[in-house]
Parts: structure tokens; sequence; C-alpha cells
């Protein structure tokens, strides 16, 4: 049998762990999960005869190259910083890899070696980054192919909490990593172009700079600006586009709720906190605010953000408990990130039945036969519940599908890369149908930013 190596069984292995059991006897596939914990690695593949859990700690060398050299491709769904370690024995032993995350510096200087192997090591092949690069790069090619120039692109991605479980004022809970929520856009300015004009938002401001889209059937939603949206210009093509922008959605107002932490300080992750596991809820709170002699928590918070008792503003902070005195943060040298994860875990976290939702929504403005054309595209997926999320399922199954191409010798070309050839994004995105992950396309006007030839 063949054998595939997962390293991680987090949030988002469910849906890749039953497509490969499901595929298993067909592919002649025998599945091994690794991971810290075995008894949630088994929960996943149950009494299934063909995979088997395992511990594993990919910083014990001894353990982590065995299972390694035994298997014929590597998963590696952990945390990106954490793939290198696993990359470099793939190299040594020859083994194909596969991995949902961004590709890395380091993982990028591996490209001649594992070029030299004959070696797939695909990256970027989850959602976002993965059927964003799929989906786009199969309309631009086809834009391309009859003949048009691109002149705008701009793609959006949400993780959201379904309609049907949405229960407060925030319209959010969390569908994939807290952590990486609370410290979305940090680490340099927001870079895009617009209309031909390079733009640039600060943390300090991300928040309060966005866009507002609507998705036909779903509502009206807005984006932030992702941190580095420019790198993609050679990524697909598109060095002379005159708007190159990508973000993350929300529901309307949460970008403006969420400022009030960045404003506040709490998602900073740069110090620890002296004592901070003995801190209630409401001592964290006060950590951020002057003193008083005689005023409250909430008032000085008010007066801090400038809220009115009545704004709506305040009623999502009070909905989180933020000022209870009992609640305690549990947590040795917290981080007021990750104090803040804490406190927001009690609230957004998905309970069993309830579902979450992925919304992808895609512009290509081109020009074709001296027309300028706008295409739409989106794509919505509603959670099963909250194991078997659509998070799970838009992150999973591409990288099985892919693992299992590979293994096929369906997708050849070595080297370190992205799903953005035709060979690797046609076949998979054709499979994704087949499981209710489809696009939706809407021809529409060409708008673009600038109708007027005003300076952007």
């Amino acid at each position: 049998m063949r054998h595939i190596l997962i390293i991680g069984a987090g949030r988002s292995a469910s849906s890749l762990v039953q497509y490969l059991l499901d595929k298993s006897d067909a592919e002649d596939l025998f599945i091994t999960i690794g991971d810290l914990s075995v008894q949630h690695a088994q929960t996943l593949i149950g009494e299934h005869p063909n995979a088997r859990a395992m511990p594993l700690d990919v910083f014990n060398e001894t353990q982590r190259r065995e299972a390694i050299e035994n298997s014929d491709l590597v998963i590696s769904m952990l945390p990106a910083r954490y793939h290198m370690e696993a990359a470099k024995d793939c190299l040594e032993f020859g083994k194909h890899l596969v991995t949902a995350s961004y590709v890395s510096k380091e993982m990028h200087l591996l490209d001649p070696k594992v070029k030299a192997k004959g070696l797939v090591f695909m990256n970027e092949i989850g959602l976002d980054p993965g059927i964003d690069h799929m989906s786009a790069m199969q309309v631009i090619d086809r834009i391309r192919d009859a003949g048009g120039k691109m002149l705008l692109f701009e793609s959006f991605t949400g993780g959201l909490v379904a309609p049907e479980s949405d229960d407060n004022l925030w319209h959010y809970k969390f569908t994939w990593n807290p952590r990486n929520v609370v410290l979305a856009g940090q680490g340099g300015a927001a870079e895009f172009i617009q209309e031909g004009t390079y733009k640039y938002i600060p943390y300090h401001r991300l928040f309060r700079r966005t866009e507002f889209l609507e998705v036909e059937g779903h509502g009206r939603f807005e984006a932030y600006a992702n941190r580095n949206s420019l790198k993609y210009r050679s990524v697909y093509g598109l060095e002379d586009v005159l708007t190159l922008y990508r973000g993350t959605m929300r529901r309307v107002g949460f970008s403006k709720a969420w400022n009030m932490f960045v404003q506040l300080g709490m998602t900073d992750d740069s110090y620890t906190i002296p004592d901070s596991e003995n801190l209630s809820y409401r001592e964290f709170v006060n950590l951020f605010l002057p003193y008083s002699p005689t005023d409250s928590v909430e008032l000085k918070l008010r007066h801090s953000l400038k809220i009115d008792q009545d704004d709506l503003m305040w009623g999502k902070l009070v909905e989180l408990d933020l000022f209870n005195p009992k609640k305690v943060l549990g947590i040795e040298n917290a981080t007021p990130a990750q104090a803040l994860q804490r406190i927001l875990e009690d609230k957004w976290t998905l309970q069993e039945n309830e579902k979450d939702m992925i919304v992808m929504y895609h512009k290509f403005g081109y020009e074709l036969k001296g027309e300028k054309k706008q295409i739409d595209s989106n794509m919505v997926l509603i959670g099963a519940n909250q194991r078997h999320t659509a998070m799970a399922k838009t992150v999973g199954l591409p990288v099985a599908i892919a693992a299992i191409k590979i293994l096929n010798e369906e997708i050849t070309t070595p080297g370190v890369q992205l799903p953005i050839k035709k060979e690797v994004y046609e076949p998979i995105l054709q499979e994704l149908k087949e499981h209710g992950i489809e696009f939706q396309e809407h021809f529409t006007e060409y708008l673009g930013y600038n109708p007027d030839n005003v300076i952007g």
C-alpha cells in the first residue's frame, strides 16, 4: 500500500482525513496521523482498517524522521513555522510534501534541490491560500486565452459563522485558529495598488479602511486589506494590472468594533503581563486605562474610546463579559493578545451543532477587443457542524485531492510550488464541485475605481 503521513490533527484535518479514508481502498492507501494527542488523532480515524494514529512531536528528530522515511508522501497540517522540520526530512528521504500554508523564504530556498530530486512540494493548497489561487488563475487564464488584458483583480475571503448560528452582536465566531484572528494584520503595513496608485495602510488604521461587498443571496459584507497584495503580481503574472487588492471578509460592523481592541493595545503580542494567570477579565481591561480614584472601569473605557452607553459598540463589549470581576484569565505570562484570545474563546467558540460559513469573492476587470468588462465570481459554503466545518472542508479537500494526484503522477512538475498551473487547478477545481465547492460567475459592467480619470 502507499503510505501517507499526516502531521498534525487540528481543526482543519477532519475533511482531509475523511476524504483519504473514503479513497483508501480504491487508491491503495494507508494513512498514518501523527499528533501530540494520539487520542485526538484516533477520533478522526475511528476503527478504520487503513489508518492508524501515533504520537508525533515534530521536534523529536528520531520520531519524526522514522515516520517520514516510512511514508510515500507527507502532509503537514502544522502551523507554517514548523513545516521546515518536515520539509528537510522529505528532501533527504525523497518524499513528496503537501501543505496548506504560505511558502516561506526558507521553503523557497529548497526549490533547486527539490527539483533536482524530482519531488513535488505543493504549498498554499488550502482555502486562502489555495482555492483562491486556483479559482483566480482559472478565470485569468481564460481571459488571456481569449486575447483579453487584465486591468483589475480583487480577491476576498471570509471564515464566518453561518446565519442560522449567528447569535451575537459581532456576527462572528472562530472557525479556524483563534490566535491568527487576534493577530490579523500585524507585521507591517498593508500594501496594494488601485488604479495604478500604490496604497499603504498601517496596522493602527487597517480596520477603519474597509471595502463593502454585496454577495448575491447572502447580503452585505465588509473587507479589510491583507498585508501584502503586491507579491501576487508576479505569482499571477499581473505585473501591468492597474488594481490588485486582497482582503479578509467580515460582516458589516465587525472591523469598527475590532478596532477598539487595536486602539486599546489588547492585540499586542510583544510583551508579557506579570501575574496574568490571576488577573480577572475586569482587571485585564483596566491595565489599558488611566488610573482614577473615582471612575469605574466601564466609565474609563467609554471615555477612552469615546463611545456612549447606548452605542452598539458598547453593547458588543458588554456581551463579551469583559468587565466580569470573577472570571480569571488563568494563563501564565500571557501577552495582551493571548489574554484577549482567552476572553473571546468564551463567547466565539462554535458549539457542537453550530455551523460556519466560507465566503470567497473575486473581481476580474479586463479589456477585450477594445471593450472593458468585469466578472464577479463568488463561492459560499455552509458547514455541517462544529467538527465538519466549511473551513475544514475547504482547507482539507484540496490538500487531500492534490496528495492523491501527486501519488498517481497526475501532478508531476517538480519543485516548491503553488497550485497556479492548469495541470493542478483544473482537475482539483472540477472535483471540488462534486463536494459543493463551486463558484458562481456574474458578468457585469466594468466599474474600476477611476472612471472620470481623477487622480487616485
